[in-house]
């Protein structure tokens, strides 16, 4: 092994050293809440040292995040390569989302910090671009089954694969957000299991977007 390929490997595990105690911290306490100074500590390093890796801590949880994105693509992508039909995948894909959000809670609440404005002002261009490459490999993999589905004749073909897929994905995070934050509250006061409103508005949802055909042929299994 050359010095330049010894010192690249060098680098790459310390970046990984850095992003496991960068974790840690993240799914203890938050964005908000854990310092780059705690981090440096956990991973036994100087605080300047983290930002040669890193540029801000903004970027570190980004890079955490995507962990959480691989985890996700690599339970996706072998329902998608299966010998399974697109409207079996596609069943598949809520299940393990759900799935996703019990094995992986702190990952999943990770996803949705985007959404806070001063988050983005302190990302460097470098890391946004890496996240949407992770991001869009997730979309590929919804969208490119909604495509195939439409083809196959299973899928409504008047319908946007891309917008059917946002509006899949939207709805089972709304729902899931709330279980995560309000899931108690709504059963004590309301008897409401936002579970079990996850599962039926995902089969609503779904069969809205069958061909006549094929939702019939489901109908005659149900009645079966």
């Amino acid at each position: 092994m050359g010095i330049t390929e010894r010192k690249e490997r060098e680098k790459e595990h310390r970046k990984e050293e850095i992003l496991d105690a960068a974790q840690k911290l993240f799914f203890e306490k938050g964005l908000t809440t854990a310092t780059m100074d705690e981090i440096a500590e956990a991973a036994e390093l100087s605080k300047g040292t983290l930002y040669l890796y890193y540029k801000s801590k903004e970027d570190m949880y980004l890079a955490v995040m995507m962990r959480g994105m691989e985890v996700l693509y690599k339970i996706y992508e072998p329902i998608v390569s299966s010998n399974d039909t697109s409207v079996q995948k596609l069943a598949k894909f809520g299940d393990t989302y759900k799935n996703f959000f019990h094995s992986h809670r702190s990952f999943f609440r990770m996803f949705h910090f985007l959404q806070a404005p001063q988050f983005h002002k302190q990302v460097s261009e470098e890391m946004r671009q890496a996240c949407s490459v992770e991001s869009r490999k997730m979309w590929d993999l919804m969208i490119g089954l909604l495509r195939r589905g439409m083809e196959e004749g299973a899928f409504r073909s008047d319908l946007n694969p891309v917008e059917v897929a946002i509006i899949l994905w939207s709805s089972a995070t709304a729902l899931l957000l709330r279980v995560d934050s309000e899931g108690d509250t709504w059963k004590e006061r309301m008897n409401i299991d936002l579970e079990h409103a996850l599962e039926i508005s995902n089969k609503l949802l779904f069969e809205s977007i069958l061909t006549d055909r094929v939702r019939a042929e489901f109908a005659g299994l149900n009645r079966g």
